[in-house]
């Protein structure tokens, strides 16, 4: 394991003859994996999805949302207790518009070399594997993000066990 005990900190603090191994074991003990620079709070105006009216009474509907178009439709004219319609006024703030719940803005990635892109911005930006890379390249990936330090969103995702040879 690389932990740093308390007699080794002691022993950085006395003298300047530090040994080769002493300070690898504290540079693997201090490196982590990137955090993002400090943001405002994401509020949401609201977090409940809007429904498509009526689409919970007949099956033959979907929840999803649909704007409202019949002549008479009471959520079209926005009667008092009708249900709520999608306006501009719930968009996020452009200080915290699409960024994860970590801080991270994504990046869409399709092969290695384009890691090399957020090599500067990986305080800011997160590698996303595409959906279509196979699980060989993106083990390549993952690699290859492990060593610029770059925070990989779906890392995990294929990773199969490797076959005993």
């Amino acid at each position: 394991s690389a932990r740093v005990s308390v007699s080794d900190s002691a022993r950085v603090s006395s003298g300047p003859w530090l040994s080769l191994s002493l300070l690898f074991r504290i540079a693997l003990c201090t490196k982590k994996m990137p955090s993002a620079v400090a943001r405002p709070e994401i509020v949401k105006k609201r977090t409940k999805k809007f429904g498509r009216h009526h689409g919970g009474r007949f099956l033959r509907m979907g929840l999803s949302w649909r704007r409202p178009r019949g002549i008479d439709s009471r959520v079209r004219r926005r009667y008092r207790g009708a249900p709520k319609t999608p306006k501009i006024g719930y968009g996020s703030d452009n200080k915290t518009k699409h960024l994860d719940p970590a801080g991270f803005y994504r990046f869409l990635v399709k092969n290695k070399e384009e890691l090399e892109v957020l090599l500067m911005h990986n305080r800011q930006f997160a590698a996303e594997i595409a959906h279509s890379v196979g699980a060989k390249a993106r083990k390549e990936i993952v690699e290859r993000a492990a060593q610029l330090n770059i925070k990989v969103t779906n890392g995990a995702a294929r990773l199969r066990k490797e076959e005993n040879e």
